[in-house]
């Protein structure tokens, strides 16, 4: 319990680390939130600046956010008037949610079986078949993935659409091509694991004792073969979240990255500070998990030292 307590109090400090760096890189980028509305009068804008608590000092303002942070509070959108930040990423988190927990979901469904059906197939076609599919996956950004996905299903079969949000059908695509790539890393890895397990004594001691495939899998293969795989999903679940930011835009999807990329490119600070956090955060709850997991499966391993 106490290495959990201390774990969470990482995980704190870092997303108060991160609030702080993220908020100097998005003040020290040139311009202003009010600089395209070149129209307005002196008086209005600095009135704007004011609203907004953009006249403090730097140091005044930092100290302000932080406290608002500290109450999971962000302040209000300088781009999107009217509206909170918090209010915001809570619209648009379970979209983002749906996107990243899909893709894990595909790529372990469609990762593991694979690996371990190679690795039971070694040098066989079906080996060769998987390793260089996994290959070609891993080989292209998923922003290309999608492109040939939408080729294929929306413009050639016509049976999902392009993009936009509606129903389920809008986000088999962006799910797979967020998923399939770290599915192919999954059958890699899971291949190899569990290469090493059907070599294993325990394993060629079951066959000697006449123990059925099936048997054998799950005693001394699966295990085994879980373990690389539950040690990869923080760092997936880091690639996942990075790249829902490209694949909602290609796919016209209203979540946290596609309002990052518009807080970005608007200088909305609360809004791309907000979800900087929070994915932060995020992220971090998720390598947490995939630790406890790994401890579960292998109680040697002490992953919350």
């Amino acid at each position: 319990m106490k290495q959990l307590l201390g774990r969470l109090l990482s995980w704190a400090l870092v997303v108060i680390l991160v609030h702080a760096a993220a908020f100097m890189m998005v003040r020290s980028v040139r311009g202003g939130p009010f600089d395209s509305e070149r129209d307005l009068p002196p008086e209005v804008e600095q009135a704007l600046l004011s609203e907004y608590h953009l006249d403090e000092a730097l140091p005044l303002q930092y100290l302000r956010s932080l406290k608002g942070l500290l109450r999971l509070e962000f302040g209000p959108s300088l781009r999107y008037r009217g509206h909170q930040v918090e209010a915001i990423i809570a619209d648009a988190l379970p979209l983002s949610l749906m996107l990243g927990l899909g893709a894990l979901l595909v790529a372990m469904l469609v990762g593991i079986p694979a690996g371990i059906f190679a690795a039971s197939r070694r040098a066989r076609a079906a080996d060769h078949l998987i390793r260089h599919a996994a290959t070609i996956a891993l080989s292209l950004p998923n922003f290309v993935i999608a492109g040939a996905l939408i080729a294929v299903f929306s413009f050639q079969l016509s049976w999902l659409p392009p993009a936009g949000q509606g129903g389920w059908s809008h986000l088999v695509m962006p799910i797979l091509a967020l998923g399939l790539p770290f599915a192919a890393q999954l059958a890699r890895l899971s291949r190899n694991s569990a290469l090493e397990a059907l070599e294993s004594p325990a394993a060629q001691a079951a066959r000697a004792r006449g123990l059925g495939s099936g048997i054998i899998l799950r005693r001394h293969i699966l295990r085994r073969a879980l373990l690389p795989v539950v040690a990869f999903l923080g760092p997936a679940a880091a690639g996942i979240l990075t790249g829902s930011l490209v694949i909602e835009q290609v796919f016209a999807l209203p979540g946290l990255g596609a309002h990052f990329v518009q807080a970005a490119l608007n200088r909305d600070y609360t809004l791309a500070l907000g979800v900087t956090v929070t994915y932060t955060a995020i992220l971090g709850l998720l390598v947490l998990i995939g630790d406890l997991l790994l401890a579960k499966l292998d109680p040697q391993v002490d992953s919350l030292s």
